[in-house]
Formats: structure tokens, C-alpha cells, sequence
């Protein structure tokens, strides 16, 4: 496995210290160490299984919704080790938002899409503008401005995905999870969603599963690189900058897998 950290140690938001999950008795993630850097968008690629979607729900506790799921080692966000007894797994999702691979909008208008988190989170400000920070963040204010009060079904596939991100971002999250995000979209809006995700990495700091690997050489910063073990645990292989992992891979597995000579 080869990592290179050779960040500033203090721009890290999130850091990864010896990663072992387990669903029951099987094990999905061996041993994983890394750190995430603010205000970048990393990548997660890999083969199916390897991980990958477990990885990234262990970041803001979506994986404590399954039975006899086991974490050890941490997760530090913020000093915090986000496992520890005394943390509100629901204060981190507010910190962590969490984008799905098939868009999820509420049977609701727009607005309520977007008002959704506000709600439950006690917001008291004001709603509309805040409404409005989001949909113009998420790229969609100016093609729905004028039909807030619609249903989200209305809306095209890619206009519910960047419903569903206004909707994380309404909360002001620290962090924005996006598990292949374009996959179910065409190459329309696969381009919007792209577009967005560099124009977000400025306020917000990013990670992202594709398996797509163009896509994670054009949207990331930084690259990790998960496959399953002998054992099939996923593993990590390497970790580094996009265009060292795209151009220069120090391991084979991921020269071969990048170069599709992986089997």
C-alpha cells in the first residue's frame, strides 16, 4: 500500500486511523488509513466489492443502520473521534451530508425538499433565503426560481440530484459525501453534476465513489484506491494525487486496474 500525506497536517478535516468494518461476521474493510484534505474532492475507485460504498457511509455513521455492523479503529473530524460513545450520530450527519447513488427527492414541492433538514434541525432563520443559498449552490435556482411550489417528481433525473445535493447543502454541511452520483444520469447531466463538484470543492470539502474512473480523473484532487484483499476484505492500495495515481501509480494492481488489464 502506498499513501502520500505530504499535505499540510492542518488542513486535514478528516482522518482515517487503522479502518477495519464489519457486517456481522464478515469483515469489508481491512486496516484503511488516510487523510482527507479541506476544501479538495477525493476520489474512491475500485471494483465492486471492494468496499468502496462502505467506506464512505463509515464517515458519517450511515452504516450504524444495519445490525451487527462493527467499526474499529477511528474516524477524527473536527478532533473528534465520530465513533466515541458521546457523539450524536445525528450531529454528525448534520456536519457529514450524504448525496445517494439514485436520486431520492420527498414526495414534496421543491422548497420542502430543500426546507427538509432545515426543519428537523430547528432552524429559525430566515427560510427562503436559505432556500435559495442552496438551490443557487447546487446549480438549480435559475430553472426552478419559478415553480418552488411543484413537485420534485417534476424535475428531470438530473435536476433531482442537484435537489437532493440543496438539500444536503441547506444545513451547511462541512463535508458532502456523493456515492456515484452521476450513474443513473445521462451524459447531460453527468456534465452539470461535474461542473458542480468543482465549483462546490471552494466552500465544501468532497468525496466522492465513482466508478467511473474519467470522472474521478476529472473531478478529484486525490485518488484512493480500494480492492479486495485474498481474504476479500477491501483494502487499500494506494493513496495519492489524482494525476500521480493517473500517470505515474506506484503499485501494479493499480497501473492494472486503471489501464483495464485488471482481472
Amino acid at each position: 500500500m502506498i499513501l502520500n500525506n505530504e499535505q499540510n497536517k492542518s488542513n486535514i478535516i478528516l482522518r482515517v486511523k487503522n479502518l477495519s468494518f464489519y457486517y456481522g461476521a464478515f469483515q469489508a474493510l481491512k486496516n484503511i488509513s488516510l487523510d482527507i484534505e479541506a476544501n479538495k474532492v477525493t476520489a474512491i475507485i475500485g471494483p465492486s466489492g471492494c468496499g468502496k460504498s462502505t467506506l464512505l457511509r463509515c464517515f458519517n455513521r450511515m452504516n450504524d443502520l444495519f445490525s451487527k455492523s462493527k467499526l474499529e479503529g477511528q474516524i477524527i473530524f473536527d478532533d473528534l473521534d465520530i465513533y466515541s460513545q458521546s457523539i450524536d450520530p445525528v450531529l454528525i450527519r448534520s456536519k457529514i451530508g450524504m448525496v445517494f447513488q439514485k436520486p431520492n427527492p420527498f414526495p414534496k414541492s421543491i422548497y420542502d425538499n430543500v426546507a427538509f433538514g432545515l426543519r428537523i434541525n430547528g432552524f429559525a432563520g430566515n427560510y427562503d433565503e436559505e432556500i435559495e443559498r442552496a438551490l443557487i449552490q447546487s446549480a438549480l435556482w435559475d430553472e426552478v426560481k419559478d415553480r418552488l411550489k411543484d413537485n420534485a417528481y417534476s424535475l428531470s433525473g438530473g435536476q433531482q440530484q442537484r435537489l437532493c445535493i440543496a438539500r444536503a447543502l441547506a444545513i451547511r454541511p462541512d463535508v458532502i459525501l456523493l456515492d456515484e452520483p452521476t450513474s443513473a444520469l445521462d451524459p447531460i447531466g453527468t456534465v452539470k453534476i461535474e461542473d458542480l463538484v468543482n465549483v462546490l470543492k471552494n466552500d465544501y470539502t468532497i468525496i466522492i465513489v465513482t466508478h467511473n474512473m474519467q470522472q474521478a480523473a476529472r473531478v478529484s484532487d486525490k485518488t484512493a484506491f480500494l480492492l479486495s484483499g485474498e481474504d476479500r476484505c477491501g483494502i487499500l492500495i494506494e493513496y495519492d494525487y489524482t494525476k500521480n495515481i493517473f500517470s505515474n501509480p506506484k503499485m501494479k494492481e493499480t497501473e492494472d486496474y486503471i489501464t483495464g488489464r485488471f482481472s
